[in-house]
C-alpha cells in the first residue's frame, strides 16, 4: 500500500511574512502608562454603512433572497439606535470612544457623528463602506483607496486619522507599506502580541496597536455563534488575567464591538456587566484609546530606522 505522507527535507525553513521580528515578552523595557497604571484597555465601536444588495455584507440570517431588507434592516438598527446606546453606555462608565469609521457614516447618519465627536471619540479609518475589500486592489487602487478615507476623516474632523483597521480585516502585499506612507500610524488589524509592536515595512514606522479578533462581537457572536453572557464572560476573563500578567509588564487591551451587535438591547446589558467589572478596578486601568497608546509608545519605544528595517 503507497504511503500518503509527503517527506519533509531536514533543511526545509517555514516560509515567514517577515512583517515583525521574533520578540519574547519577559524581559522587555516596561511601558510607562499614566499615573502608574499597569494596563491599557480601549474599546472600539464599528460605525459602518452597506452597499444595499452589493459587495461583503455582515448577516444574521444566512440565505434571503434579494432584495433582502431583513438583514438590511438588522444592520440600520445600529447606527438609528445601537450606536447611541453605545455611546451612553460609554459616557456612564466614563471610558472615551474609539470609533472604527466607513467614512459613508458621514453622509448617511451625521447625527450619529456629531455624539461619538461630542464624547470625543477617535475616529480610526475603517474604509469608506463595509461592503468593501482591499483584497484584489492593485497598489495605485489601494493608494488612492487609503488616502480617500484619510482625507475624508481629515475634512470632517480637522485632523487625519493616525489609525486604519481594514474592512474585514483583509490585507494586500503592500497594505502595511502603503499605510506607512500615506500618514497612518498605526494598524488595527492582528493580535500578534499583548503590547504594541513596531512592523517592518519599506519606509516609514508602522505600529501594530493589539486587537483582539476574539475579543469582537462579530467574530465571536455572529462568527462562532457565542451568546451575550458568554462574550461577556469572555471579556472578563481576559481583563482579569492580562491585569494580573500586568503586574510584571504594561499591556494593552482591545475590545471591539458594533453597533448593530452589541447595541441590541439583551447584548448591551451584559456588555454593561463586563465594563462595571473592568472599571471597579480603575485604580490600576488605564482607560484610553489608541492615539493615547500610539504617543506613549512613540515616546519610549524607538522605532526601527529604515536601516534597521532593511
Amino acid at each position: 500500500m503507497s504511503s500518503s505522507i509527503i517527506p519533509v527535507s531536514p533543511m526545509r525553513t517555514p516560509r515567514t511574512h517577515a512583517r515583525y521580528d521574533y520578540s519574547a515578552l519577559p524581559g522587555r523595557p516596561h511601558l510607562p502608562w499614566p499615573n502608574g497604571k499597569k494596563l491599557a484597555v480601549y474599546l472600539a465601536i464599528g460605525v459602518e454603512e452597506y452597499d444595499f444588495g452589493r459587495g461583503h455584507t455582515e448577516d444574521l440570517m444566512s440565505g434571503v433572497p434579494a432584495p433582502d431588507l431583513v438583514n438590511t434592516s438588522w444592520r440600520d438598527y445600529g447606527n438609528r439606535v445601537g450606536a447611541f446606546r453605545l455611546l451612553s453606555r460609554l459616557e456612564r462608565f466614563k471610558i472615551a470612544p474609539t470609533i472604527l469609521l466607513n467614512t459613508a457614516v458621514y453622509d448617511s447618519a451625521p447625527a450619529l457623528i456629531a455624539e461619538a465627536r461630542r464624547l470625543g471619540a477617535e475616529f480610526i479609518g475603517h474604509g469608506i463602506a463595509n461592503s468593501d475589500s482591499l483584497e484584489g486592489l492593485d497598489e495605485m487602487q489601494e493608494r488612492a483607496y487609503l488616502d480617500a478615507v484619510r482625507a475624508r476623516i481629515e475634512c470632517e474632523e480637522g485632523t487625519a486619522p493616525l489609525g486604519w483597521s481594514s474592512p474585514w480585516l483583509t490585507q494586500t502585499e503592500n497594505t502595511i507599506d502603503l499605510l506607512a506612507e500615506r500618514g497612518y500610524r498605526y494598524v488595527m488589524d492582528m493580535r500578534l502580541d499583548d503590547q504594541p509592536v513596531w512592523l517592518n515595512t519599506r519606509g516609514a514606522p508602522l505600529l501594530a496597536m493589539p486587537y483582539a479578533l476574539e475579543l469582537n462581537d462579530s467574530t465571536s457572536i455572529i462568527g462562532r455563534q457565542a451568546g451575550a453572557a458568554e462574550f461577556a464572560d469572555m471579556i472578563i476573563d481576559e481583563f482579569d488575567e492580562l491585569l494580573e500578567a500586568a503586574n510584571e509588564q504594561r499591556l494593552v487591551m482591545s475590545i471591539v464591538v458594533h453597533s448593530f451587535i452589541s447595541g441590541a438591547p439583551f447584548r448591551l446589558k451584559q456588555l454593561s456587566r463586563a465594563l462595571e467589572h473592568m472599571t471597579s478596578r480603575g485604580s490600576e486601568v488605564w482607560f484610553t484609546q489608541p492615539r493615547e497608546i500610539y504617543d506613549v509608545v512613540r515616546a519610549s519605544l524607538e522605532a526601527p530606522t529604515a536601516e534597521e528595517r532593511a
